[in-house]
């Protein structure tokens, strides 16, 4: 996951209609769940999985004390040029969820892993040595929140890909899709993710991105 991740770190925001917009109104709807169940107020809050900065951006232009880690080096030194094009503060580093414990000193408020990031761990020990790890940097009554896909109804269907999605704008057409190959027994897929530009009459894609991910973390 580390190399797809690298991979795909200068172009991640393309899998957004716009993603100034995403991270404003993710952070909107965070900040209104850690309100609900840890009270109004700033915290100390770990995004785990913070890739290039969709949730953490959003919650520190909010005024929480953020510190960022995830195991794409590439995905943070972007998260850390975004941060600093928007005036704001966040620690950072480069760690594996499983051994966040030593990998990223202190303890906080709130442990975030959005974004599907937990399906990428592809045994059961794997996830729960993550999930350990991420109640390790919890403070006593501390707040975790993580979310996935609903695989449910995925891992009866199977389909073969995600849906296209479709977004307009200055510098042109462009379509961002996944293509899913599903193992045997459906408990994980290999995925492709595509970026295609329109050119003209023409469509391209400059890179594509793959990676292994398990069809639900339970």
């Amino acid at each position: 996951m580390r190399g797809f991740y690298d991979d795909l770190a200068d172009d991640y925001h393309l899998l957004f209609a716009d993603w100034s917009v995403s991270i404003a109104s993710q952070a909107k709807v965070l900040d209104r769940l850690i309100a609900a169940e840890l009270g109004v107020g700033v915290r100390t809050i770990l995004d785990c999985a913070c890739g290039i900065g969709t949730q953490s951006i959003g919650l520190a232009s909010r005024g929480h004390s953020l510190t960022a880690s995830d195991i794409s080096a590439r995905a943070v030194r972007r998260l850390q040029t975004e941060a600093e094009l928007r005036g704001l503060k966040i620690e950072t580093g480069v760690a594996d969820l499983r051994t966040l414990a030593t990998d990223i000193p202190g303890r906080f408020e709130v442990v975030l892993a959005c974004d599907n990031a937990l399906p990428h761990l592809l045994s059961s020990d794997d996830l729960r040595r993550a999930i350990e790890n991420m109640a390790a940097k919890l403070l006593p009554g501390g707040l975790l929140i993580a979310s996935i896909r609903d695989y449910d109804t995925l891992k009866q269907e199977r389909p073969p890909a995600q849906p296209p999605r479709v977004f307009d704008d200055p510098g042109g057409r462009r379509i961002a899709f996944q293509v899913w190959d599903w193992s045997e027994d459906g408990s994980r897929y290999d995925l492709q993710q595509f970026i295609v530009w329109q050119t003209g009459f023409a469509w391209t894609t400059p890179a594509l991105f793959d990676a292994v991910s398990r069809a639900g973390a339970g």
